[in-house]
């Protein structure tokens, strides 16, 4: 099986030859527009799918293609941190205040969250720090079975603030915790923060490379393929490259 994850920078309906060229099986698309409300060789394209997203324009889409099929997960729930003397409403969020977070399953077997962390100058939980939000709430969800996590983090362990307990690397050992791993490391024997591979070039400049995208698998996925798509096909349509699953399980 096949499977890709791509920030497509928006307009995902006018990019949609350079995706149809990788003959994947799932597509997990993120700032991408809502098929149902976007051009109708888009909503043909799309066929069976799923999409969440904030406005019309810019959301996750999920496409199955190849005769694969996809269900959206309901994943709902809350948590609270108890033992501090605050009565504040930060101490406890639900799932759906968070962003972005899309749970499926492939053919009733395989279990996936796409991810698109969203967040401002103003959110002390932003990026990173919405996916360990959403982490502490689905936990036991993301920690039993087969799991992929794939999606933009808008991470990199270079970023870690020594007072947040919800930095990139205090979450990459919760996922190990939980049985998952990133694919890309694993791979190429790379450490957080050391990637000799950028998934992101901010303004599309070659010059200011990072890798703030990844692929997270349990166990029964270590023996993937991964690569990253080259930015020689791609940065004319992304300031982001794919990552490029391939799995035989």
């Amino acid at each position: 099986m096949k499977i890709i994850t791509w920030n497509c920078n928006g307009a995902l309906r006018n990019k949609l030859s350079e995706l149809e060229d990788q003959n994947a099986d799932i597509l997990i698309i993120q700032e991408c527009e809502d098929p149902s409300r976007s051009t109708q060789a888009y909503k043909v394209w799309a066929g069976d799918h799923l999409w969440v997203g904030e406005t019309k324009n810019k959301g996750i889409g999920v496409f199955a293609k190849k005769g694969n099929r996809i269900s959206k997960l309901n994943w709902n729930g809350n948590f609270s941190i108890s033992g501090l003397n605050s009565a504040s409403l930060s101490v406890k969020w639900e799932t759906e205040g968070l962003r972005l977070f899309l749970p499926f399953i492939i053919n009733n077997e395989i279990k996936v969250l796409g991810v698109w962390t969203k967040g401002s100058d103003n959110e002390a939980f932003g990026y990173m720090g919405q996916f360990w939000k959403y982490l502490q709430i689905h936990g036991n969800e993301i920690g039993n079975g087969k799991q992929i996590i794939v999606g933009d983090f808008n991470s990199n362990k270079k970023w870690d603030k020594p007072d947040r307990w919800w930095s990139h690397s205090d979450v990459i050992n919760e996922l190990k915790v939980l049985g998952l791993e990133s694919l890309y490391h694993l791979k190429l024997r790379e450490e957080q923060g050391d990637e000799s591979q950028p998934t992101f070039y901010l303004h599309r400049n070659i010059e200011k490379p990072y890798h703030i995208d990844y692929v997270f698998v349990s166990k029964e996925y270590i023996n993937s393929n991964i690569e990253i798509g080259k930015k020689e096909k791609w940065l004319s349509s992304s300031d982001h490259l794919p990552l490029i699953m391939e799995t035989s399980s």
